[in-house]
């Protein structure tokens, strides 16, 4: 046996010896330096003749910002499909909010972008049973709606009954009425995990880390309106929705000058999974109302105490709200349908909306494999797409959730590229697509950024940011009408984004003067 290793290299036949401090020190520097070289990649730069003073330009705007990060670039002329510029494009990134990118285009060619999502009311003898079926943007006034048209339904059936009827009937349906107790809220169409895979546990309460539901209302978060009051005292504190789903503790103060200033926050009690509310910190007497949104714990527990609420205040006293399956015998008795989902593919890109994105993933995973939507089939499902259609090799990156919030996603400019020169190429999907983007200095997460009113160019893109990461992705159509498609990925800088974020929009400004 020890004959065959003689002709092995040197440093394998380590591997054969018996274990010593030295081998293993020899060989731990081994792997280091294998995994060095096999991950590394110089950052290049691609000129294409005709180009070269421009990408100077931009190269000379990356190396005189004297900010430090990781970065990785690429563009692409799509016409030509000549890759005019790259910096370490290769290189694997976390994507942050550029994720939703996978996402949208997964959509567009899985879902039936004239699909709606419903909100029912069911009803038995008993109960009424209030049905998700993973609306994003259901909006407590269409949950008010759905309360006012049960409340109308039964007096509608309360006087009918007393003109066409006897008496006796007429009491009889007062009675059945009476024994509605009870509010069964069921969101099984999609799964009951809360949180994307990879979400930080200290995301705490921001809007931004709302728990998943099929059954959500108000993107699962309650609205705080913030008005100084009375000198000294605390400020004054207005929600939507008024509920006794959660409870406020009002430690703030209302001052009259910076002396100890403190930041006003609202924070849940995350750590112990409650929707208890603390402020704390202090706002100006002068300041004007301003409005805080935050997240709620069992969002599916939340829009079924509000929707109970607002039966109430219509005469429909609800003792017991609790989830449950919806009873084979209950009867349809109202409604809700959401807009096409088209209509929210836009919403949730110009918006950058983390709870779309999710339930998105869900629809996804429960359209393909025709069961329960979870993120495991969802993201199985987008990656299949990725791969057997879009072409892109799923094993170099990861994919962890729909959003990006995740901090276990990682992509390259050439992921990106590789995704936004099919989606242009593609027909069928191209302009639903990129309509969905933000406008640079227009509208969505881009309104107030890479503003150019004297420039023809234009510039839509997708954003990403998350703490030390800020991403940029999309399409720049030149001064000369040009398309090209770009992804900037920058991750690992400590200090705040928008440096670099400025970084970005000097970079896309000077491509879109390109003269192809």
């Amino acid at each position: 046996m020890r004959k065959n290793f003689r002709n092995l290299p040197k440093f394998l036949m380590l591997i054969t010896k018996r274990p010593t401090e030295k081998n293993v020190r020899i060989w731990y520097r081994l792997l280091i330096l294998i995994f060095l070289f096999s991950c590394s990649k110089a950052p290049t730069l691609v000129h294409v003749k005709g180009h070269k003073k421009v990408l100077d330009n931009i190269t000379t705007i990356i190396q005189e910002s004297g900010l430090q990060t990781n970065l990785g670039i690429k563009v692409l002329e799509l016409e030509s499909d000549k890759t005019i510029y790259e910096w370490n494009s290769q290189a694997l990134f976390n994507p942050a909010s550029n994720n939703k990118l996978y996402t949208c285009i997964a959509a567009l060619a899985i879902l039936d972008s004239n699909q709606t999502f419903s909100t029912s009311v069911y009803q038995d003898t008993t109960a009424l049973y209030l049905v998700g079926g993973g609306d994003p943007h259901l909006t407590l006034e269409q949950l008010d709606t759905l309360a006012r048209t049960i409340s109308d339904t039964m007096k509608l059936h309360l006087g009918r009954d007393y003109w066409f009827q006897n008496n006796r009937v007429r009491m009889r349906t007062i009675d059945r009425a009476k024994k509605i107790n009870y509010l069964i809220l069921d969101d099984s169409i999609l799964d009951d995990v809360p949180h994307g895979p990879g979400w930080m546990w200290d995301e705490g309460s921001s809007w931004y880390a709302a728990q998943i539901s099929a059954l959500s209302v108000n993107e699962n978060c309650v609205d705080f309106y913030v008005t100084p009051g009375i000198i000294g005292q605390p400020v004054l504190i207005q929600t939507n929705p008024v509920t006794d789903f959660i409870s406020i503790t009002n430690q703030s103060k209302t001052v009259n000058d910076t002396t100890n200033f403190k930041e006003l926050k609202i924070e849940r009690d995350w750590k112990k999974q409650t929707n208890s509310f603390t402020i704390t910190g202090n706002v100006m007497d002068t300041a004007s109302t301003d409005t805080f949104q935050r997240n709620v714990h069992d969002p599916t527990l939340y829009s079924g105490t509000v929707f109970a609420e607002m039966l109430q205040t219509r005469g429909i006293n609800i003792n017991h709200v609790i989830k449950g399956p919806l009873s084979s015998g209950a009867m349809k008795v109202t409604e809700h349908r959401s807009k096409p989902v088209n209509h929210a593919l836009t919403e949730f890109m110009k918006r950058s909306e983390n709870l779309t994105a999710e339930l998105l993933v869900k629809h996804i995973g429960a359209v393909v494999y025709d069961t329960v939507g979870t993120w495991n089939n969802g993201l199985l499902a987008i990656k299949s797409f990725l791969h057997d259609t879009v072409g892109i090799d799923t094993n170099t990156f990861r994919l962890s959730d729909g959003s990006g919030v995740s901090r276990y996603n990682y992509s390259s400019p050439e992921h990106f590229i590789k995704l936004l020169t099919w989606a242009y190429n593609n027909k069928v999907f191209r302009d639903q697509f990129l309509s969905t983007f933000p406008i640079g200095g227009w509208d969505g997460t881009l309104e107030d950024r890479i503003k150019n009113e004297e420039s023809t160019a234009k510039i839509i893109a997708k954003t990403g940011t998350l703490s030390g990461v800020s991403c940029l992705s999309g399409y720049i159509f030149t001064t000369r009408g040009d398309p090209l498609a770009f992804s900037i990925l920058m991750n690992g800088y400590v200090d705040e984004a928008k440096p670099f974020r400025n970084l970005q929009d000097r970079i896309v400004s000077a491509l879109t003067e390109i003269k192809l």
